[in-house]
């Protein structure tokens, strides 16, 4: 299949709008369609997508701008792929909004949403690199330009998203990873299938085994279902190891027990503690174990950055990971891929994004990062006028104005231990939040740049600017809540790509909504002088 792109973009004579009276002209004229066609569409780069198609003259492609439109208006309605094929067909709505009215027959089919994604997972799978994701960016930046949105001020939050898959105890975990490489033996080499495990293929043996026997019989299945998966381990060998049921089978096995004195049991607290990315269910192995605030979470984690502006906001930004990726993390990536910006930007989070670290990466990239709150112990307020030098291997002038006699600096911990004229510190007005040590000539203690830029963000949360930012963050909270709510995001396809690929759709049906909102003049921030 071949790369064109769409020509009908503009109304003929023969288009079928032609042919609607002024009445229902007007109608389609003030709904979300209009906005759609007029700002949505024409924004949608078709030639991004160009590497996925034939370079020769074969049948041309299904209008990649159509299918984009599509899968966007999809989320925004919640339609399913069929629903959104058959009424393309049917609602003017639709057809007006991806300027398909002069179509004699609309230009998707059942297919063409599944395969247009395929293509886009082949591509990333094979290249590292997310074409959907890009476009959705380049989309919603487009987006914030449209509503006057300079991007000078943006807030950032994280988002678990739980896999749509069941709780396994470790028992049914290894029963269904033996049943799915025992059912695809008997499929595709049923002549090396033994006996004892044919039970494994008939649909009822779980109940019978985990619904229909006594607690007392639990020790004895355990152990039929280890000697089960050693007598596999030795049927398959080396020969299925790019079968994927094989290899779910052997990372079950590899998190799940341990082979002691030739024999193999259940991995125990003395083994060593199994980590949060072991599997939890075949069905979705990308999905990771993590505990946050108390609650116990199976899934993936997303992470959005807001855009926001007197006008409203849009989600300019965003990345999608197993739930065991971290706020830092996220925070770490999105500035590696920034460019450093001309003006300053500044960005608002919560405190799981904070870290001298972090703070750093963020001034390389001209961005003032402000976290709400701060995570670990206090730093006394004095350390916010202590000056050290550009790296922080030593200490310039203490809070006081005076000068280090001898210092030297740990590598390991990044941290400086000095030593000052005795009668500096004595009765000093700081001495009881330095805390130093005074002995007969000098006095001494250990301090560290980290500290006092922890001390400055302690001051500067207790400023009115800081008050008004905070504020701000606030608002952000609603994004998660309003995608959870109207965009069913606990309804996510399995695996990681899959999902962030409808993530996404979701992000850019989110954003159309805050345009569309924009356009009918509903909403802004501008009682905040942080805005003004």
């Amino acid at each position: 299949m071949s790369f064109k792109t769409n020509d009908c973009q503009q109304l003929s004579f023969d288009d079928s709008f032609m042919t609607l009276t002024e009445r229902e002209r007007k109608a389609l004229e003030k709904s979300w369609a209009k906005v759609f066609a007029d700002e949505i569409f024409p924004a949608i780069d078709e030639e991004r997508f160009a590497v996925l198609y034939s370079d020769k003259a074969s049948r041309p492609n299904a209008p990649v701008n159509v299918i984009i439109g599509a899968l966007i208006i999809k989320e925004l309605f919640d339609y399913s792929d069929d629903e959104i094929v058959e009424n393309l067909m049917l609602d003017l709505h639709l057809q007006y909004a991806l300027h398909t009215t002069s179509f004699a027959e609309q230009p998707i089919s059942d297919k063409t949403l599944s395969r247009f994604r395929k293509r886009c997972y082949d591509y990333e799978t094979l290249h590292g690199v997310d074409l959907y994701r890009d476009c959705v960016k380049e989309l919603s930046n487009k987006i914030a330009k449209m509503m006057k949105l300079n991007g000078r001020i943006r807030r950032m939050d994280s988002i678990m998203i739980e896999s749509n898959i069941r709780f396994l105890s470790r028992m049914e975990l290894i029963y269904t990873c033996i049943s799915k490489l025992v059912v695809y033996l008997s499929k595709n080499h049923s002549e090396k299938l033994p006996a004892q495990l044919e039970r494994y293929t008939d649909a009822n043996d779980y109940n019978r085994l985990f619904y229909h026997q006594r607690n007392d019989d639990m020790d004895q299945i355990i152990q039929m279902l280890l000697t089960d998966c050693d007598c596999l381990l030795e049927l398959c060998k080396s020969d299925f190891e790019e079968v994927t049921e094989y290899q779910l089978f052997v990372r079950c096995l590899s998190d799940q027990t341990v082979v002691e004195n030739e024999k193999r049991r259940l991995r125990t607290k003395e083994d060593g503690t199994m980590n949060s990315s072991a599997l939890q269910n075949p069905s979705d192995p990308d999905a990771t174990y993590r505990n946050k605030s108390g609650k116990l979470h199976r899934g993936y984690v997303a992470n959005i950055e807001e855009t926001v502006g007197q006008n409203g906001s849009v989600v300019t930004d965003y990345q999608f990971d197993k739930n065991t990726h971290t706020d830092s993390h996220f925070l770490q990536e999105s500035l590696s891929a920034m460019e450093k910006s001309e003006e300053e930007i500044i960005l608002v989070t919560d405190g799981g994004y904070d870290g001298q670290d972090n703070i750093a990466l963020a001034k390389e990239k001209n961005v003032k990062l402000i976290t709400t709150a701060l995570i670990g112990k206090e730093a006394p307020d004095a350390l916010a006028d202590f000056e050290f030098n550009e790296d922080g291997t030593r200490l310039l002038k203490c809070a006081a104005g005076h000068e280090p006699i001898s210092q030297s600096f740990t590598k390991s911990t990044r941290q400086c231990r000095v030593s000052f004229e005795r009668n500096h510190c004595a009765g000093c007005p700081y001495q009881d939040q330095c805390r130093p040590k005074i002995y007969k000539k000098v006095a001494s203690f250990i301090t560290s740049k980290n500290a006092s830029n922890r001390a400055r963000s302690q001051r500067y949360m207790q400023s009115e600017e800081f008050s008004n930012l905070a504020k701000l963050r606030n608002g952000v909270e609603t994004v998660p809540a309003n995608i959870r709510k109207n965009y069913h995001l606990d309804k996510l396809p399995r695996g990681k790509q899959r999902g962030k690929f409808f993530f996404g759709s979701k992000i850019a049906a989110l954003n159309f909504r805050k345009l569309f909102g924009f356009r009918k003049g509903l909403g802004n921030y501008a009682q905040n002088p942080i805005l003004a």
